[in-house]
């Protein structure tokens, strides 16, 4: 999947400590996510435009906020239009990456960036189906029991996707190999989704 970027920071203690402070100082789970996305639309501008090194930071720290948008919203009043947020924004970030290579250097990048946008459709969609069936049903995730929704995970998760993007900056020369080469993990991870829809919602619901 393409989100669960709070799983790049692996220390629990850590990320609940900052979501402290940030909170303390009087700010909003909304607006750390507002801050994060701001901050990816700055670096897909920056990749666009062909600064790809120079994207890295604010894609990084994007990513970041976006980890800690969660933990903000626990240690005050987490809400469903926070949580609609997240995953709504962090979708639209996930696409606008592939589009700014593809922005900046069409001949070279725009087929193999459409390739990784369906793609990501793929990972996407099956995910957020599974997440509603789920939900419908009752199911809860035991791996991730602090998310809002069923968290399905995969092969290609939100860490395995930002170090991708991050090679795409520091060697844009091949873009189009890394993308093709992801893309093919992100079938695996949507194929095997889609088994696991087919075999837990196949039994009748209780």
């Amino acid at each position: 999947g393409l989100v669960g970027s709070e799983m790049c920071i692996r220390d629990r203690p850590v990320i609940d400590r900052a979501a402290r402070v940030i909170r303390n100082s009087g700010y909003s789970a909304d607006q750390v996510t507002f801050t994060g996305f701001g901050l990816g639309l700055f670096a897909a501008l920056c990749i666009a435009l062909g600064f790809y090194a120079f994207a890295i930071l604010p894609l990084l720290a994007s990513r970041a906020l976006d980890g800690l948008d969660g933990a903000v919203a626990r240690a005050g009043v987490a809400t469903d239009r926070g949580a609609f947020l997240d995953i709504g924004l962090d979708f639209v970030f996930y696409g606008l990456i592939p589009l700014a290579f593809a922005v900046a250097n069409p001949e070279a990048n725009a087929l193999a960036a459409a390739t990784l946008l369906a793609a990501f459709v793929g990972t996407g969609s099956s995910f957020l189906a599974y997440a509603i069936i789920a939900e419908k049903r009752g199911l809860k995730s035991t791996d991730f029991p602090n998310k809002s929704f069923y968290y399905l995970g995969g092969l290609t998760e939100g860490t395995e996707t930002i170090a991708c993007f991050v090679a795409m900056c520091l060697w844009p020369q091949h873009f189009a190999a890394l993308a093709y080469f992801y893309a093919a993990l992100c079938a695996v991870t949507t194929a095997t989704r889609l088994l696991a829809g087919w075999k837990v919602f196949g039994v009748p619901k209780d």
